[in-house]
């Protein structure tokens, strides 16, 4: 795909999502997932290209970034057997030669992985955290905290609930309960073989163990970001680490709504004037690093003193946010604009 420009261009940009040679041969603005972002971005003068990525033809793909301003990055971090390392390396190349990446992957390290769950914990969207950084910090201190109740067990790097678990100690046994969050039913483990479950966790990364929250039953709000404005919301009860079978059948898909649905105006408030400026201070994120597109997902926390509802952080989503609310294009591209022009 040739994405020179001349020196009288509108300022442009690649959509940049994984696919085979086939994907990449046939892709246009107006197909596949995001037709309402290259036409959002038409709307504020920004052109856009689509740009299919695989390992096979990656040096293609490089040349075609360099032929833009930007490039916004759809990619799972493990998608189908593969992760994003030769991406991650690609895109870290184009952005050292001027090219804005959204998101960088030294952004995603920051606040995309669930180590962000520790380094905020302290925030008041934070809760009981540890990390380990070995599987034998892991078998030494995890019982201690089973003590005081059921924990949540993440590996550092993930997504659709991969390497995600709730364990509770057994009453009366050395077994734990623990339920992977991608099934329905719990098992019993010994510790040892629960920790060798977790062994690759380490490969690559940490792992993070937080108090499980008893409200989980009741939903988890996603609230969506362009930037730093919020660009809407999402709102479905689980199915993940839910063991009632009641509870789990009332689980449905995620309700979006814009950004001024009345029920979550303090949750917004709190992200765009408390929540995100604190997150940017604490990881040494510029403002206009911020992913275009990225989301936070809360658990409903303790009920506080004047009734209102706390949240407790639950991940932030960096790597390939899609679905989102349908007015999140349209922020997407103003984001985008005002960050070209700068």
């Amino acid at each position: 795909m040739n994405t020179e420009r001349g020196p009288s261009s509108r300022p442009a940009v690649a959509i940049l999502s994984r696919g085979d040679a086939v994907a990449r041969r046939d892709a246009t603005p107006t197909t596949g997932r995001f037709v309402d972002v290259f036409e959002a971005l038409g709307a504020v003068g920004v052109e856009a290209h689509p740009a299919i990525y695989d390992e096979s033809f990656a040096e293609a793909v490089r040349e075609q970034l360099l032929g833009v301003d930007g490039v916004l990055v759809w990619v799972n971090p493990i998608q189908d057997g593969r992760n994003r390392a030769g991406l991650d390396a690609l895109l870290r190349d184009v952005a050292a030669q001027g090219v804005w990446v959204s998101a960088h992957p030294d952004v995603i390290i920051k606040m995309g992985t669930k180590d962000v769950l520790y380094r905020t914990r302290a925030m008041n969207w934070g809760s009981d955290t540890a990390l380990y950084r070995t599987a034998e910090a892991m078998r030494a201190e995890l019982p201690t905290r089973l003590a005081a109740g059921p924990r949540v067990i993440k590996r550092s790097r993930g997504n659709g609930g991969q390497g995600v678990w709730k364990v509770e100690q057994l009453p009366a046994s050395p077994m734990l309960k623990v339920l992977d969050a991608t099934k329905e039913a719990p098992e019993q483990l010994a510790l040892d073989d629960f920790v060798r479950r977790c062994a690759e966790y380490f490969e690559n990364g940490s792992v993070i163990d937080q108090a499980f929250q008893p409200r989980l039953n009741e939903g988890v709000v996603r609230c969506y970001m362009a930037g730093d404005r919020c660009a809407g919301f999402g709102h479905h009860k689980v199915k993940a680490l839910i063991e009632s079978p009641a509870a789990r059948s009332q689980a449905g898909p995620r309700l979006y709504t814009s950004n001024a649905d009345p029920r979550f105006q303090r949750l917004r408030r709190l992200m765009e004037d408390e929540w995100t400026p604190q997150l940017i201070s604490l990881l040494d994120i510029a403002r206009g690093d911020l992913p275009a597109i990225w989301d936070a997902d809360f658990m409903l926390g303790p009920v506080q003193a004047d009734g209102s509802d706390s949240y407790v952080l639950g991940e932030i989503n960096v790597s390939s946010v899609h679905p989102y609310p349908q007015e999140a294009p349209a922020e997407i591209a103003r984001r985008v604009a005002e960050r070209l022009q700068r």
